[in-house]
Formats: structure tokens, sequence, C-alpha cells
């Protein structure tokens, strides 16, 4: 499913127009990304949390030239599932 479908199964549940579902998922995703650029961590309970993790510097090789690289830390985004999700996948 690609975002014009999920909308369009957004505006039907909601009962309205797809261009205020539209906006409504925007300002949703929009909120979720300017929390976890903060370094908040966003829980939904029975669906899941989203949260930043660091990971920590470490080596690694060059695939073309076989040599050791130093890979740096850095920060990424991370999507727990929760409980009521995880049963509802499961069937």
């Amino acid at each position: 499913m690609n975002k014009s479908e999920f909308v369009e199964a957004l505006a039907d549940k909601m009962g309205s127009s797809k261009a205020e579902a539209a906006r409504a998922l925007d300002a949703v995703l929009a909120t979720v990304t300017e929390q976890l650029a903060k370094g908040e961590k966003i829980t939904f309970t029975g669906f899941g949390s989203f949260e930043v993790v660091t990971r920590g510097e470490r080596t690694g090789r060059n695939p073309q030239t076989g040599a050791t690289i130093t890979i740096p830390a850095t920060k990424l985004p991370k999507f727990t599932a929760g409980a009521a999700l995880k049963k509802a996948v499961l069937g």
C-alpha cells in the first residue's frame, strides 16, 4: 500500500474527503518527525512506539578495496510494535 492508497483508506474510515485525510496524515507524520528530531519518544499505547537510538562507532570494510574503515556513530529512528499490533498481525 502506498501513501495515496493509504490516504484513500483513511478517508473512507474518517468519512471525509481525500484532501482532509491527506492533511491529517501529513500533520501526524510531520509531528512524529519533529518530535523524533528533538530526541523525544512517542508512544501510541497498543500500537507501538517511536524513538531515536544511537548506533555506536564501529569498524567495517570497504567492499571494493578490503581496507578497514571506521564507520562513525549515528542516530536512527526505531519503531517497536505494541502488544495489540503484534496480536492483530499474528491473527
